[in-house]
């Protein structure tokens, strides 16, 4: 966030130094107000830029195994643009490499799902998934194991076969 708003204010210096060059090689015809505006401008043309491709960046420089599941797209009345074209502010991913199995329960997998936003630290939630039942749990809940390896006390919630966490689990 920090070097965001250092490359913002350099922009906003760098464009108004161009306008300032422009208006010296045309003789002074620009009006003075011509280097703020400029400036102004181009911090929130970069800012808006970076707004854009936060989403992109950070899901190119994802290590192998993480997979994007869902993108929460943003909108906002005081970025009007925004309704013409959303842009992706969080999304969730999942960990495949992360992948646990047990043989008494085939059906159960049980994974790390990570949530990414654009001011947020990351954070992970262990999950399991029911591939044959199309469900879900979070056992960040205080769910346990029993001795056959089946899950106790957890909260299953239907998703349908659709839902992109069970997709990508069970295709895993």
């Amino acid at each position: 966030m920090f070097l965001e708003l250092i490359g913002t204010i350099f922009a906003g210096f760098a464009i108004a130094g161009l306008v300032m060059g422009l208006n010296r090689l045309t003789g002074g015809h620009l009006p003075k107000w011509s280097a703020p505006v400029a400036a102004g401008l181009g911090m929130i043309a970069v800012t808006i830029i970076s707004e854009y491709s936060w989403y992109d960046r950070t899901r190119d420089a994802l290590p192998d195994g993480l997979t994007v599941v869902q993108e929460v797209e943003s909108r906002a009345l005081y970025r009007p643009w925004t309704y013409a074209v959303p842009y992706v502010d969080r999304f969730a991913a999942v960990d495949t490499a992360s992948l646990r199995t047990n043989a008494q329960v085939p059906d159960q997998r049980l994974i790390d799902l990570y949530f990414f936003g654009r001011w947020a630290p990351v954070s992970k939630m262990p999950i399991a998934v029911n591939c044959a039942e199309h469900s879900r749990a979070s056992l960040a809940d205080g769910a346990e194991f029993s001795d056959d390896g089946r899950l106790v006390g957890a909260d299953w919630v239907p998703v349908g076969e659709d839902d992109p966490v069970v997709s990508a689990t069970c295709e895993a």
